[in-house]
């Protein structure tokens, strides 16, 4: 693993700000944290091309968890269609409101724990509420951050949940709120899977992965 200290995190950071754009939930800031949450469980396995022009329809009609409360799961699945793993989203959404309304008094948690609780809920779609929904410290790690991780050389990792691990032990805390909102923009547009844009990238001399051809 390559070796960095605490400003060449920073500086990488800093110059990825300048290139941001925004990510689903930076774009759905305006909506509540229940929706915010809803949103976040759906983008699972899903573009944000998908995600974001179906979240904002369907929330037209859902605002609450009762609203969801009261769906029937034939019309929720049909509303959810073209949303990767919809059937099973569709099951879960009804159950985790359910449980916001019964254990919560219809307040969405906001301990990593509580929000696991919850019925399809994952240390991701979790970690991605305390960022940025609570504003709290935590490391959200999709795919993206998964392999920008991996090919800037902060961690050499199989799976999203080492590479948490990893990034809790190495970044500095008042960095962690950054992580996901920085790696998943440029992991969508610049350094792609399959055909990255290194030639593009203003961080490739601190890449690991985009020097390799230098």
């Amino acid at each position: 693993m390559k070796t960095n200290y605490k400003n060449d995190y920073q500086l990488v950071f800093s110059i990825l700000s300048q290139h941001h754009h925004k990510t689903m939930l930076e774009q759905l800031s305006q909506y509540s944290v229940f929706q915010q949450l809803i949103a976040t469980m759906l983008s699972s396995r899903t573009k944000d091309t998908t995600t974001i022009p179906l979240v904002k329809k369907l929330f037209e009609k859902y605002k609450t968890p009762q609203d969801f409360l009261n769906a029937k799961i034939s019309v929720l699945e049909k509303e959810l269609y073209g949303i990767g793993f919809y059937r099973v989203k569709a099951r879960n959404i009804p159950q985790l409101s359910r449980m916001i309304i019964d254990k919560y008094q219809c307040i969405v948690p906001d301990t990593l724990e509580e929000l696991t609780s919850l019925s399809g809920v994952g240390r991701k779609t979790a970690n991605c509420m305390l960022n940025y929904a609570f504003h709290k410290p935590a490391i959200a790690v999709d795919v993206h951050v998964h392999r920008l991780s991996n090919r800037l050389g902060w961690v050499k990792t199989n799976t999203p949940e080492e590479t948490e691990l990893k990034l809790v032990k190495i970044l500095p805390q008042e960095l962690w709120i950054s992580v996901n909102e920085l790696l998943v923009d440029y992991g969508q547009r610049i350094c792609l899977p399959r055909k990255p844009k290194c030639g593009e990238c203003p961080v490739r001399k601190y890449c690991e992965f985009g020097k390799r051809d230098e």
